[in-house]
């Protein structure tokens, strides 16, 4: 090389040092912190007992990690997309790590769009989420149509004076068991009209809600809401009437890209104990890392999941440059969701019979990735997302 030859960027497709040093922070907390406590566990559990909660969340405080998508004016860790794209990650990796990040260790963030609420709805919600742990659901997929909601929205909110009253029900809904409060998106206007759904802050324990859990293949499940003449008052409207789905529709593309990075982790967590195993395991006189087979199945994991983490990394970068990122977020996730339950379904493999034991994390995870390319908009729409914006039809 000579003298006069431009010299190679630095740090093109580095993270910055803070960064860096907050994954190997949060790598060092799973291992050291979350995995001996969730070891002690039942394989399908979904919670830790309280007093092992208290502690982790008190340790997790003390490291700065706590609620970290939440503004640091309300005690919130104010971490830009990017950042809580690597803790999400990271966060994963254990057994329940799929939809209980670090067994819960870290707070859970309200959802953003209530900083975007008056003085009191973020005191009485916002600020409750972070300094006493309560917990809210977001109400939105019915039975109706959860892939295009603002469309098939039929739970209705009349304004009776100053108060609104709810009837319809909710399908799928997440955390709706234990939850303190919700959001719930109701039509306000005519059928059909996307700019007819308002959204407001409903008490858990407000009469007229009614919750049924509905089983299914992931520990965590879900449950359907039924509002039969609830009644709201009128200052718990967030955002102006019909003005829903406008309010909200930046945090629920934003919420694509964590969802995205977690799906890696797990995957990426699946594949290290597939090695593991693969290097040990003899058969037919050498081991399995020997086998070509076994070669190419890793070889295509770890390569299909540092293209998903690269598309994820570049969505939350664009994100905190400030820029629309639909169309970003729609990528990252159809390809980081679609990637994990490919790597997954390798790891059974690897693993044979022990794969879909429950004396590893395998077999979970296997049920419950294959929920993460319905949920947050199933790979279907994503893809007519990305479609539509190259046939500059949005």
């Amino acid at each position: 090389m000579t003298s006069d030859m431009p010299s190679l960027p630095t740090g093109a497709w580095e993270l910055p040092e803070e960064l860096s040093l907050l994954q190997e922070t949060v790598a060092r907390f799973m291992r050291a912190e979350v995995k001996p406590i969730e070891d002690r566990q039942p394989h399908d559990c979904y919670e830790l007992p309280a007093e092992d909660l208290a502690v982790l969340q008190s340790k997790a405080k003390e490291l700065g990690l706590w609620c970290l998508a939440s503004p640091q004016a309300y005690g919130g860790g104010g971490a830009g997309l990017l950042a809580q794209v690597i803790v999400a990650e990271e966060a994963a990796k254990c057994r329940m790590g799929a939809y209980v990040p670090a067994c819960g260790a870290f707070g859970i963030d309200p959802p953003s769009v209530i900083w975007l609420g008056n003085a009191d709805q973020i005191s009485r919600y916002g600020v409750a989420g972070i300094e006493k742990g309560k917990k809210c659901f977001v109400a939105i997929s019915e039975a109706s149509g959860g892939a295009d909601p603002a469309r098939s929205i039929r739970t209705r909110a009349q304004r009776i004076g100053d108060r609104y009253v709810i009837n319809g029900t909710k399908m799928w809904i997440t955390a709706a068991g234990k939850a303190d409060w919700g959001l719930v998106f109701a039509r306000t206007g005519e059928a059909n009209d996307r700019g007819g759904i308002s959204c407001f802050i409903v008490d858990r324990d407000t009469p007229g809600i009614s919750v049924r859990e509905i089983p299914v293949i992931r520990s965590y499940a879900p449950f359907e809401v039924h509002f039969e003449e609830v009644e709201v008052p009128a200052e718990n409207r967030l955002g102006g009437e019909g003005e829903g789905f406008a309010v909200c529709q930046k945090w629920l593309v934003h919420a694509r890209v964590p969802y995205a990075a977690g799906v890696i982790g797990v995957a990426q967590e699946a594949l290290r104990l597939a090695i593991d195993w693969v290097k040990q395991r003899q058969v037919f006189k050498s081991t399995l890392s020997e086998k070509q087979a076994i070669q190419w199945m890793i070889a295509d994991s770890e390569m299909e999941l540092r293209a998903a983490r690269l598309l994820t990394y570049q969505a939350a970068w664009r994100a905190d440059l400030g820029h629309d990122i639909k169309l970003e977020a729609s990528i990252a996730k159809v390809t980081a969701t679609e990637t994990a339950g490919r790597v997954i379904d390798r790891c059974v493999q690897m693993f044979g019979a022990l794969g879909v034991a429950k004396e590893l994390p395998i077999e979970r995870w296997y049920r419950e990735l294959r929920i993460k390319r319905i949920g947050e908009g199933p790979s279907e729409v994503q893809r007519m997302v990305v479609a539509r914006h190259l046939l500059g039809s949005r």
